[in-house]
């Protein structure tokens, strides 16, 4: 089984406002509500492709229960935590203008909560594979991830993280499956200038070196690269298409990729499957739908071999 760990979910009022002017009322010409967070966007991809998970994370309030509400319409299962006080927070994403969007803050997590999360993951079976994406609240402890993995270590858990910084560093300690820094996350990381896929895979080397097993790092346009954990490393461009809409594009290709390691065992046809479905996505006014994706992989030719 899949689970993801969304500490802050969200609602994402995703609004489309022509022309829109400081110091002035405006109104959309289009809105949309859906469930978010990077861990949620995962489980949400995931159910598109067929590819059952469990949503862990906490929720708070009328939000959380809308959030909750909205992953069950979607056919997700979740296991969040219900916090006594405060509530999931609410971002705003302007459609037509890339990039802008509002995000709250959300709630406070106590510690009993905390302590309710590490007995939620406690269950996690040998094999099953715990993804843990997106910053961590300033109320839960920086190191969660860490923690988590520690106390897990010992399970034959897949652990796969997709943060940043200091957390992404903590997390190479304990040989997680799967991390995927995007370009600018590497760029910031090794202090690098990283231009094309080429540039990316001396710092994909590295960071495998310092104990990821499989590194996977998304490049928007110019497609990606994964550097397994056979030794072999990979490189694709991106399929051609239009960008609608590019958030949870690299949630989503987590998603494919683990979709694919599942369905073939084979970290070439992961790695293809995972570029497909962040494009399709990003193609896509909301998450891509299994049609889309499989259109886009048949669009794909085998990623060159460089290692």
């Amino acid at each position: 089984m899949i689970y993801t760990l969304t500490c802050n979910p969200s609602l994402d009022y995703f609004v489309t406002v022509e022309q829109f002017a400081l110091h002035k009322t405006n109104r959309t010409s289009a809105e949309q509500i859906l469930p978010g967070g990077k861990g949620l966007n995962v489980s949400m991809m995931l159910q598109n492709l067929g590819t059952e998970s469990t949503a862990l994370g906490f929720t708070a309030g009328f939000a959380g229960d809308e959030i909750k509400r909205l992953a069950a319409v979607q056919g997700i299962r979740t296991d969040f935590i219900t916090l006594d006080e405060g509530y999931s927070r609410i971002n705003i994403k302007l459609n037509n203008y890339e990039g802008t969007e509002i995000n709250g803050m959300g709630p406070e997590i106590s510690q009993e909560a905390m302590e309710a999360l590490y007995l939620r993951t406690d269950r996690l079976q040998p094999g099953d594979i715990l993804v843990m994406a997106g910053s961590i609240p300033a109320s839960a402890p920086d190191d969660l991830y860490a923690r988590l993995m520690e106390r897990l270590s010992a399970r034959e858990i897949l652990f796969v993280v997709d943060t940043t910084g200091e957390r992404l560093r903590e997390a190479l300690f304990y040989r997680p499956f799967l991390i995927k820094p995007n370009r600018d996350e590497l760029a910031s990381l090794f202090d690098a200038d990283i231009a094309g896929r080429r540039d990316a895979v001396p710092y994909a080397l590295r960071l495998r070196e310092m104990g990821a097993r499989n590194v996977l790092i998304s490049m928007s346009g110019e497609g990606a690269v994964l550097a397994d954990e056979t030794g072999a490393v990979y490189e694709s461009p991106a399929p051609a298409g239009d960008v609608i809409n590019a958030v949870g594009a690299g949630d989503s290709m987590v998603a494919g990729f683990l979709a694919g390691w599942q369905q073939a065992g084979d970290f070439s046809h992961a790695f293809l499957t995972g570029l497909a479905a962040g494009s399709a996505s990003a193609f896509s006014e909301n998450f891509a739908t299994k049609k889309e994706v499989e259109m886009l992989r048949a669009q794909l030719r085998a990623p060159v071999r460089i290692l």
